[in-house]
């Protein structure tokens, strides 16, 4: 992984580089008459070579946690109980946004063996199991520290040459890659001698791009390059690519929600939990707690170890007051470390704080929304899974599970902090009624939360009808009956005790159900795909005994004319075969 680090330019590293003479006695004329040299197989200078066109295996740390290998592709890998095919490197940033998607860490992430590892040289090894997977990466010399070069490429195509120890040349090839590179010198013996089709060029970590005119330029550019980056060969897969200035301008640019603090190893998130921080350009910050009251202190930049810090100072926030390595800038985060114990999380609010109210308001109105999640005073309302919002002009709101309507009034406010505020008031459903403020906001997700209390809601424009594949499991499962083949309830089946029971999901968002052949209660069930693209089922089955362990957000695994195969984490599983 290629890091931009602005203090260094080429133009000291060419004039330094050209300055050393260590490597001069490695290489001896040829006799081709094309002003070239060569050097030993065995040499310093091609070792650096070699080096350089080493397989990096550190961009797919965030599977393999390790820099020295890397899986091939394809490969599956279960997160968070969600399968995910990896086709290419593109792939790895959706995992790295489900993994994203909880702050508190407890995350689960599975490779389904087995799988084929690339070592640094391109040799294939087979690993069939977690622990083989583990005794290759502890062979791995992580930090950086590790022979491969990162921080400077070759430019294809390139000619090498092979000669004989009598300098006589014996090959001359076109490579095209790495790859092809490194085969090229594995097909050499100790006595080999090679050069280059001079001049060559070399693209450096920054994108600027050398040119070479024999092995000595050659063997100094890789030396004056190789120590220049950062390898990123360490654990934190999204410790993102960014600059000193790229950090300060994200920073002044929108307001910051606490979202995760500890410090000296004690979590603090409680007391912070949703403070809203300003950078000023000036150097200034100013954190407004829950009440609205500023907390002034100063933030200032460095570069270090080719890591970026930000250095906090507060007289009373002390538990902020630190010098704190920043990582990943993506997605509108920004987390902060500091040795074992210190941690903060903050989240983009441009959205959120100080906006106008007209903006949430035209977002809630342009269509419904689908309730993922309500928590109050710290307990889910899990029979308010998939009801359906209506927010109207004039304050008026609709809460709906297909048959029962609910009707109340909203509002978007701003609170002490200059959050945006959506209050709901809902008589016939106490379960809503509450002055939410907005915590994030998304295309097609919203999320409220404040302490113990969160709300997040899905939206859903012409009740996904444009959407094929959903239009298609709806139409599947409304065509005849079907029984539970399989349930798994935290990897314990209990199948069992649904072999009496029909389900018959009809086109009002309901499904009803029989209890050996007697009709019984009618439930919810929706199928959307949500704000990460996912297909997810809704069932709820409210306060009924036998049915509520089925009520749940499920994510389709496996759809035909006849099985649909639910998934929710590693262990719930919910299989449906028609009758």
């Amino acid at each position: 992984m290629k890091k931009l680090m602005s203090f260094l330019v080429y133009s000291g590293l060419l004039l330094l580089g050209l300055s050393l003479n260590s490597c001069q006695e490695e290489f001896e004329d040829s006799p081709q008459g094309e002003n070239q040299e060569a050097i030993l197989a065995t040499s310093n200078t091609a070792k650096l070579i070699q080096n350089v066109s080493s397989k990096d295996g550190s961009y797919d740390n965030i599977v393999d946690k390790a820099s020295c290998f890397a899986l091939n592709f394809p490969y599956v890998v279960n997160v968070n109980g969600l399968d995910i095919k990896v086709n290419a490197k593109a792939d790895l940033k959706l995992i790295e946004r489900i993994l994203d998607e909880l702050e508190d860490d407890n995350d689960i992430l599975e490779i389904v063996f087995p799988v084929t590892i690339t070592m640094a040289d391109y040799s294939e090894i087979t690993i069939n199991n977690q622990q083989e997977l583990r005794e290759q990466a502890n062979k791995c010399i992580e930090g950086g520290d590790d022979d491969d070069i990162e921080c400077i490429d070759f430019s294809y195509p390139l000619t090498v040459y092979s000669f004989n120890i009598n300098l006589q040349k014996t090959n001359s090839v076109t490579v095209q890659n790495d790859l092809q590179l490194r085969r090229f010198f594995k097909g050499l013996n100790d006595n080999s001698m090679i050069s280059f089709d001079f001049p060559l060029a070399l693209t450096l970590y920054d994108g600027t791009e050398i040119n070479v005119a024999n092995n000595a330029e050659l063997a100094d550019a890789i030396e004056m390059a190789k120590d220049a980056c950062d390898e990123d060969d360490d654990d934190d897969y999204n410790d993102d690519d960014f600059s000193q200035e790229e950090l300060e301008e994200y920073l002044v640019k929108c307001p910051w929600l606490i979202k995760e603090i500890k410090r000296d190893g004690q979590n603090q998130t409680d007391q912070y939990f949703e403070y809203v921080m300003n950078f000023k350009p000036d150097g200034s910050v100013v954190v407004k707690d829950r009440l609205g009251n500023n907390l002034m202190g100063t933030w200032t930049t460095k570069v270090g170890n080719h890591s970026v810090l930000l250095k906090l100072e507060f007289e009373v926030l002390t538990d902020f007051t630190l010098e704190w390595f920043v990582y990943d800038l993506e997605d509108g985060k920004i987390k902060l470390f500091s040795g074992e114990g210190n941690k903060i999380i903050m989240r983009n609010a441009c959205d959120i704080v100080d906006n106008k109210p007209d903006t949430l308001r035209e977002v809630l109105k342009e269509c419904s929304w689908i309730i993922r999640k309500v928590k109050k005073d710290g307990e889910e309302i899990d029979r308010l899974l998939g009801y359906e919002f209506k927010f109207m002009a004039e304050g008026a709101v609709t809460l709906s599970n297909g048959t029962n309507t609910s009707e109340g009034t909203w509002a978007i406010t701003s609170n002490a902090q200059g959050r945006l505020i959506m209050d709901i008031t809902m008589g016939q459903e106490p379960g809503v009624n509450f002055s939410w403020p907005l915590s994030d906001l998304r295309d097609k997700r919203l999320k409220f939360e404040v302490g113990d209390f969160e709300l997040i809601l899905e939206r859903n424009c012409n009740n996904d009808e444009d959407d094929d594949d959903v239009m298609e499991i709806r139409d599947i499962l409304k065509d005849g009956s079907w029984m539970v083949a399989q349930y798994k309830d935290d990897g314990i089946d209990k199948t069992a005790a649904y072999a009496n029971f029909g389900f018959s999901f009809a086109a009002n968002a309901l499904v009803r159900t029989t209890n050996s052949g007697v009709s019984g209660v009618s439930g919810l069930w929706r199928v959307i795909r949500n704000s990460d693209g996912e297909l997810k089922c809704y069932l709820n089955f409210g306060l009924d005994v036998s049915l509520r362990n089925l009520s749940d957000r499920w994510s389709i695994t496996v759809v035909s004319d006849s099985r649909i195969e639910l998934k929710n984490g590693l262990d719930d599983i919910l299989v449906f075969e028609k009758e």
